[in-house]
């Protein structure tokens, strides 16, 4: 690893780095998951009367889903499109009757596509992640996906991180879901850090209003989108920074190429 001189405030740290869509290449998965349910329920309240608008697994996943529990994101998206339902418990089966019923179907697609589409690791990613370790930053990897632990284990990339942070233990700790810090502030504790010695790496504009509101040292944007066209909307929820992957990140926080 080659350094270059770096100006300005003392790096960060600690590191905090959300997991799908910045670490692995699930959020595709995750989008087309929630596609395939949301636009089932919207075609059966519709009832055949009218054809509903689609969900748009770009945007509409951005804006709504990304960052968030199964059920908060299933929530978010009906309240937006002016849908009401109950909430249903955590027993429901896969449906459209309940807010949890459709989580339900979003996560049975999910485990329909994993077994067919297997997830990739951004390289960028691994030489990051390996980078850190060299510096001597511990990272954390948060997710509110309980399938987090084993798909960062099957990339191998949980070898590089000192901590996980994923929806089980979300759940088991009773943590709420982004925009709330809490999961962001958990994973600083596991690591030893203070909030604000820590620098914290999203995609989801969730998780870049969590990061701000956690008060973190350093709240990073990622942009992987081939134009560009989410960055503004993560500077505009808070971020400080925004990168196009995280050897950029690197570079720029630490001056330091992997």
């Amino acid at each position: 690893m080659s350094r270059r001189p770096r100006t300005g405030s003392v790096p960060p740290g600690a590191a905090v780095l959300d997991t799908d869509g910045v670490l692995i290449d699930s959020a595709a998965v995750h989008a087309a998951a929630w596609k395939t349910a949301f636009d089932a329920c919207l075609a059966e309240w519709a009832g055949g009367t009218a054809r509903p608008e689609p969900f748009d697994a770009d945007a509409d996943y951005r804006r709504y889903v990304d960052g968030r529990s199964r059920y908060d994101g299933a929530a978010a998206f009906l309240a937006a499109r002016g849908i009401r339902l109950p909430a249903g418990t955590a027993g429901d089966g896969p449906g459209c009757t309940t807010v949890r019923a459709v989580a339900a179907r979003k996560e049975e697609a999910f485990g329909t596509a994993l077994r067919t589409r297997p997830v990739a690791v951004f390289q960028d990613a691994r030489r990051a992640l390996t980078g850190l370790r060299a510096l001597g930053v511990p990272c954390a990897a948060v997710s509110a996906s309980r399938h987090a632990r084993d798909l960062l284990a099957a990339a191998g990339l949980d070898r590089l991180l000192t901590a996980v942070v994923d929806g089980a233990e979300a759940a088991r700790l009773g943590l709420p879901g982004k925009p709330d810090p809490a999961l962001f502030l958990h994973a600083a504790r596991t690591l030893g850090a203070r909030p604000r010695e820590c620098l914290v790496v999203e995609d989801a504009l969730a998780g870049v209003e969590a990061a701000r509101r956690g008060r973190f040292g350093l709240v990073v944007g990622l942009d992987r989108t081939s134009d560009r066209h989410a960055g503004p909307d993560l500077r505009d929820r808070g971020a400080d920074l925004v990168v196009a992957d995280l050897v950029e990140l690197l570079e720029t926080v630490w001056g330091a190429v992997p």
